[in-house]
């Protein structure tokens, strides 16, 4: 049966081994070509194929329960229940998500994008389906990664051991983003050393248990001294303290044996985990050989492989960052940066092969990074920078709270994808972060419009011995050859001055403030646009000044319009009491907002120029038009 018959897992169930291993080859190249031209999460889901197929195969989904850790390698899963004909548009606008969604399918149980959550999502699944005595299989997809994460860990914790028909898949390739670290990753690997030992103890039990009258003895014997020995040197010991039986390893992409095994443990009273190995990029050799290059693949050439040259060849704020950073490690030593399992994407692979002691991958573990940081800084020895994507800051909120801030580490964050991450959706953007750093007493947020002063304030931001948040987004960055300028904490810069109405663009949206200045000055209006630089401390004293020639504030930025510079600047009028200042904020909007191009996602929420400009001019009072015109 081909692919484009597959319309429900159902459809499944009367193939033959060889029919899916058809069908298998068939999903695989159907995820090439249309990543080949969308890009996304490629190489997980090369691996995850076979996997996908046997768990359908075996399992009645939606009835059972099938729990994605991150959810980034349901591609193949998604083309199995009935989602074939928009896969085409998958993480583009109006599109698939790129992730697994509840709104898009009933095969889908949660909206999932950090690691982590399965387990715990899986076990709550469960003791809501016993107490409702229920009889479905609960299973959670986790991948090794998973359990780098410290949550996945208080999950195994809790799991009880009568915990009926809970079947936890570990897809082990060896990798997350970038590559895996840590001790609990020797675990897995120690047992690929013997991938013998599980037949070995097999075939000696055989033999023993046939030898006349003693032969069960010394079976049973033989069995405390095969765990002992199995224990030795597999990571059976390590999940059977925690309550759950062991399987494995076994081969990802063998679905006989797949099936087998799912069959056989698909009724067991209780909870197992069966270790499936699989190897991320399976099907294309240089995805293969390429494992993170291709995690999050660009669009590529179908033929080659090779990544398609990208539409614009200038650098982005990560780059810059990249780069400039490795500049000030040269010249100062004390310098040294973290990040948890970003080092690619936040352009960090430079630097530590440039300085391996002083750049330290810690894996998927957002909570330790920041503490880990926090502990570092301790005594001003050393120069602590993290970087960390915003979306993933949000899971280290307590750890900034009460190890960074309250104990006044001077900590730098390099927080990168702030604002929308366009192809990720509503998981990835980065449009709260301001929310949760603006309420952390002594803390210092900016934002620079530029690669030119993204780098000023990399160079001044450890003078200030304060917690410091530099947040930028996954974006083309420009730069000048201007002399660099000192920034001064706290200070904003004018860009365009003018009187009447005055617009604070925050960060790269400072470019769409000239844009909307210009459309007002076709219309009579003089704006002044201001780049307030620092959202806290905001230059007060700047914007009392400004004040006093001004009776419209507007605020444009790529961040959650409830609780960000719009909201600060309102604050701010309101306790000092500035009296008949109109006040327009710009900004996401109080909602998840989906997948799509930048483009595309900033006109669905009316965040061009021309949208604001007409906004600005409907919304201010037509006495106050009146006074602006006679300005004019």
């Amino acid at each position: 049966m081909p692919l484009s018959d597959i319309g429900s897992p159902q459809d499944l169930k009367p193939l033959s081994i060889k029919e899916l291993k058809a069908l298998a080859d068939e999903a695989r190249a159907r995820i090439i070509e249309v990543m080949s031209k969308n890009g996304g999460h490629l190489g997980s889901n090369l691996g995850a194929v076979e996997l996908s197929i046997a768990l359908h195969k075996v399992f009645d989904s939606p009835k059972d329960k099938f729990i994605w850790d991150v959810s980034h390698q349901t591609y193949t899963h998604k083309l199995l229940t009935g989602r074939q004909e928009k896969f085409d548009r998958i993480r583009k606008y109006k599109g698939l998500c790129g992730f697994s969604h509840p709104k898009e399918s009933k095969h889908d149980h949660f909206q999932a994008g950090h690691a982590g959550t399965a387990l715990s999502l899986a076990l709550g699944v469960a003791k809501s389906r016993d107490l409702n005595h229920g009889e479905e299989s609960i299973i959670p997809i986790i991948g090794d990664a998973t359990l780098t994460c410290g949550m996945s860990l208080e999950a195994l914790n809790n799991i009880p051991r009568q915990l009926k028909k809970f079947m936890v898949i570990l897809n082990d390739n060896k990798m997350s983003i970038s590559e895996n670290v840590g001790a609990i990753t020797g675990i897995l690997s120690r047992f690929l050393s013997n991938p013998t030992s599980n037949r070995f103890y097999h075939n000696v039990d055989q033999i023993v248990s046939k030898i006349p009258a003693v032969g069960p003895v010394l079976s049973k014997q033989g069995h405390k001294l095969a765990e002992s020995m199995k224990h030795l040197v597999s990571p059976a010991a390590f999940f059977e303290q925690y309550n759950v039986s062991y399987v494995g390893p076994i081969d990802g992409h063998n679905l006989e044996e797949m099936i087998e095994v799912f069959e056989g443990l698909k009724e067991t009273p209780y909870p197992v985990i069966v270790h499936v190995i699989t190897k991320k990029g399976q099907g294309m050799d240089i995805a293969i050989e390429n494992p993170t290059s291709y995690h999050g693949a660009k669009p590529f050439d179908l033929d080659t492989g090779k990544f398609l040259p990208q539409p614009s060849s200038k650098p982005t704020f990560p780059k810059v960052f990249g780069k400039h950073i490795i500049e000030m490690a040269e010249k100062d030593p004390e310098i040294v940066a973290v990040t948890p399992a970003m080092l690619a994407g936040s352009c960090l692979d430079d630097f530590i092969r440039k300085f391996p002691d002083r750049c330290l991958d810690v894996g998927i573990a957002e909570s330790h990074t920041v503490t880990f940081a926090g502990g570092m800084a301790h005594g001003n020895k050393t120069k602590v920078l993290v970087s960390i994507y915003a979306t993933f800051l949000q899971r280290a909120f307590d750890n900034l709270f009460h190890d960074v801030c309250l104990q006044e580490m001077p900590v730098v964050f390099a927080i990168d994808r702030a604002g929308l991450s366009p192809a990720d959706g509503s998981t990835h953007h980065g449009v709260y972060d301001i929310a949760f750093l603006n309420a952390m007493p002594n803390m210092v947020i900016c934002q620079p419009r530029d690669g030119t002063v993204l780098k000023e304030l990399l160079n001044v931001a450890f003078s200030w011995k304060r917690p410091t948040a530099i947040r930028y987004p996954n974006m083309d960055a420009e730069e000048n050859e201007s002399p660099k300028q000192i920034r001064k904490l706290g200070r904003g810069e004018i860009l365009k001055k003018g009187e009447g109405i005055l617009i604070l663009g925050l960060g790269h949206m400072c470019q769409m403030a000239l844009q909307v200045r210009e459309l007002l000055k076709e219309k009579g209006i003089n704006a002044t646009v201001l780049d307030p630089v620092f959202v806290k401390p905001l230059d007060k004293d700047l914007l009392t000044e400004l004040l006093m020639t001004h009776h419209t504030i507007v605020t444009i930025e790529e961040h959650s319009v409830q609780s960000g510079l719009g909201a600060i600047v309102n604050h701010y009028l309101m306790t000092h009491k500035h009296q008949g200042i109109e006040t327009l904020n710009f900004g996401i909007p109080e909602a998840f907002i989906e997948q799509g191009s930048h483009k595309e996602l900033m006109q669905e929420m009316g965040l061009t120029p021309e949208k604001i400009a007409e906004e600005i001019l409907i919304q201010v009072s037509p006495k106050k038009a009146e006074i602006m015109e006679t300005s004019a």
